[in-house]
């Protein structure tokens, strides 16, 4: 049983889990758009998302206790670097759009977590801004890299989903805010040390709203339309029941589960409209 653990724990440290969350979400935006995406480009978010993540996480860990790595860390850092490997072959396979694409989005996870500010500060570090630089981001890989071509971002249609999806992945994110209030600094100023964890959870419903409006503006599909609904109902109950003393995977396992689950949802219903 403790081997089950193990690798559980690893499954979600190594940002395995938060990956496949990225990969379900832009599944899910291509479903919908729809475009074409291979199997390429989702490894290549995939790996992406892993290395991005686990530099974020672990960077300043590995540089300043390289040599007192502890276990499971060492071996999340040999895994990264697989990884970064992958992500380099993976790369050959994309075109020119897609990288340019990606070293913009890369840009941002590289200064959320380098101090390129003055008092060696990041963007982390900056009051507020970082559910949405993190929303940013996931909207734009999700939206942007599977487009045929780069001018389809400034269609009003790749726009709206753009936004639906940057509200989205807000809403995802106060889960993690609440979990986080006991261990981030006041400096930080997130939204629930503003605003309180009430009125932070209220305004994840109102991310919700808009995510479901935009939805009934942009889909022609009833069977989208209901999978956007329970997912809409399912990320708000876990926002509902989501305090500072959640469980331990509550927001690491089970929130950011949500967006496998629409992508299933979306799948599911194809099956059953048919």
């Amino acid at each position: 049983m403790q081997w089950l653990k193990a690798i559980f724990k690893f499954y979600i440290d190594s940002s395995i889990h938060v990956s496949l969350a990225v990969c379900a979400l832009m599944l899910s935006s291509a479903y919908v758009l729809p475009v074409q995406i291979s199997t390429e480009l989702v490894a290549f978010v995939f790996l992406s998302t892993v290395t991005g993540y686990n530099f974020v996480k672990y960077g300043g860990v590995a540089r300043l206790h390289h040599m007192s790595l502890a276990k499971n860390l060492r071996i999340i850092q040999l895994f990264s670097l697989a990884c970064f490997v992958g992500l380099l072959v993976m790369a050959t396979y994309q075109r020119l759009e897609v990288i340019l694409v990606s070293a913009f989005l890369g840009v941002f996870t590289l200064l959320y977590a380098v101090p390129f500010l003055p008092h060696r500060k990041n963007l982390r570090s900056l009051q507020t801004i970082k559910v949405f630089i993190i929303a940013f981001v996931w909207a734009g890989t999700a939206v942007w890299l599977p487009l045929e071509k780069f001018s389809f971002v400034f269609s009003v249609e790749v726009m709206l989903r753009f936004l639906q999806l940057f509200v989205f992945v807000l809403a995802l994110i106060i889960p993690f805010e609440i979990r986080d209030l006991s261990y981030d600094s006041m400096e930080l100023k997130t939204l629930p040390q503003l605003i309180g964890v009430t009125k932070t959870k209220g305004l994840g419903y109102v991310f919700l709203m808009v995510f479901l409006i935009l939805e009934i503006v942009l889909t022609a599909q009833i069977e989208d339309l209901l999978s956007a609904i329970i997912i809409a109902v399912v990320l708000g109950v876990m926002i509902f029941f989501s305090s500072k003393k959640q469980s331990t995977y509550y927001a690491s396992f089970w929130v950011e589960l949500i967006p496998v689950i629409w992508l299933a949802l979306l799948w599911g219903s194809q099956e059953l409209f048919v």
